[in-house]
């Protein structure tokens, strides 16, 4: 109810302000995706900054497509928006962008100067024909593709592998995360494990594979694997996992923590693991749309979403990790109950022992596994047919019933949903 009061509120300045719209910002980003404090002090600090006045109008997305047709076919005039990789890839080859200004007179450029050289260099894998993403697109939150599991179920070495989903053991107590790209990634660097242990292929290479005979590959791993999985989830799965209901999940890393501290209090151990085979790293980035209607604030937004002490808030209320590599970043989630692991290729080369969770900041030699997914263009269709051919139209009878568990567990968990930013926040304060 508060986010559709702010909404309509919202919207009844914009209409109100008519040929105003240049002291108006829309910034379209997903839900939950920033501190919606930072917004207020965003507006006094672009007046300060510019001596113009700006209001800034939020609306959020859940769904990466949803927001694309919005701009391309809609043609609405969002100012600045946060896609994911493969969609800023598409945005650029489709004209949808404009490049990011870096001209904020006295006012540092917090871009430049923070902006990590690992999230520069994949940037600079996004195909964009001519166009490099790095002068079209800004880093906001990155992460990775694991399993998160229950130790007292399932062993390290069990966790290690993507073909822990054709394990027998662990029938109905598994999850796959909703989303056919992501999925149809891990399981092909799994099948390819061979050809790219023996060079014959490399990450990046299989990132762009949508050949028919590797749809088919796919297609057939989780038809073996479909019997065993209890859901295809997109937030119910957690839960799950928090609850001892679920004990294996294909899933995201903000995902893989946030699990963790919700099952802390009720003694549930959760781990996540980057499976030895390889996994995808994925990247939300900040862009300027062709329709934008205000690109100099959108552009000074960017810049703002970069000022260290903002970005430390944005993470501690999403719980995921930021592209931001300041140094004051970085100590603010310094924690000595974790192992040193080396963060050079992030923070730098003096970043070679670093106490902080592996979980959010992997170790260089967890990263060299990865890629970074691309979009496939019209060969988009076919992953989809393959992803709606395995899931099929029909839900499972134990799918039904996980789906009613959690119906029934609703109310014993509102708490534990209302708290959810609140652990977040108790678990990185210093």
């Amino acid at each position: 109810m508060k986010k559709a009061l702010t909404l309509i509120a919202a919207l009844a300045l914009l209409c109100s302000c008519g040929a105003d719209r240049e002291h108006i910002l829309k910034v379209y980003n997903w839900s939950d995706y920033l501190d919606t404090e930072v917004i207020g002090e965003f507006e006094q600090w672009y007046e300060e900054q510019t001596g113009e006045p700006v209001k800034v109008i939020l609306q959020t997305f859940d769904i990466n497509e949803t927001m694309l047709s919005k701009i391309e076919k809609g043609q609405e005039d969002f100012d600045v928006v946060c896609p994911s990789d493969y969609i800023i890839e598409r945005m650029l080859q489709k004209d949808l962008l404009l490049p990011i200004s870096h001209d904020f007179g006295d006012t540092p450029d917090y871009i430049d100067q923070y902006i990590s050289p690992f999230v520069k260099e994949n940037f600079n894998k996004i195909e964009g024909g001519s166009k490099n993403a790095n002068d079209y697109a800004v880093g906001y939150m990155w992460g990775t593709v694991g399993i998160i599991y229950n130790p007292k179920y399932v062993s390290d070495e069990e966790a290690s592998t993507w073909n822990i989903f054709r394990n027998p053991k662990f029938e109905g107590k598994m999850f796959m995360k909703e989303d056919a790209r992501d999925v149809y990634s891990q399981v092909l660097i799994y099948l390819r494990r061979e050809e790219l242990a023996r060079g014959e292929v490399t990450m990046d290479e299989l990132m762009h594979d949508s050949s028919d005979k590797s749809i088919a590959d796919v297609e057939a791993f989780l038809e073996e694997v479909k019997p065993l999985v209890a859901g295809w989830e997109a937030d119910f799965g957690k839960d799950q996992m928090v609850q001892e209901r679920g004990w294996v999940s294909l899933n995201w890393s903000g995902d893989g923590v946030w699990t963790r501290i919700q099952a802390e209090p009720f003694g549930v151990p959760i781990k996540f693991s980057f499976p030895k085979e390889g996994f995808t790293v994925f990247f939300d980035g900040w862009v300027i749309p062709k329709y934008a209607r205000n690109t100099k604030a959108a552009s000074y937004w960017i810049n703002f979403m970069n000022r260290p002490d903002v970005v430390i808030r944005n993470v501690i209320e999403t719980g995921y990790v930021s592209c931001n590599a300041a140094p004051e970043v970085l100590e603010a989630f310094v924690d000595d109950s974790y192992d040193p692991i080396d963060l050079s290729y992030f923070f730098g080369p003096d970043y070679t022992a670093v106490r902080t969770d592996p979980v959010l900041y992997p170790d260089r030699s967890d990263i060299e596994r990865t890629a970074m997914e691309h979009d496939w263009g019209e060969r988009s269709e076919a992953l989809l047919a393959m992803w709606s051919r395995v899931k099929g139209d029909n839900a499972s009878a134990l799918t039904y019933i996980i789906i009613g568990a959690v119906i029934v567990a609703a109310a014993g968990f509102a708490l534990s949903k209302r708290n959810k930013k609140k652990s977040k926040r108790n678990k990185y304060k210093k």
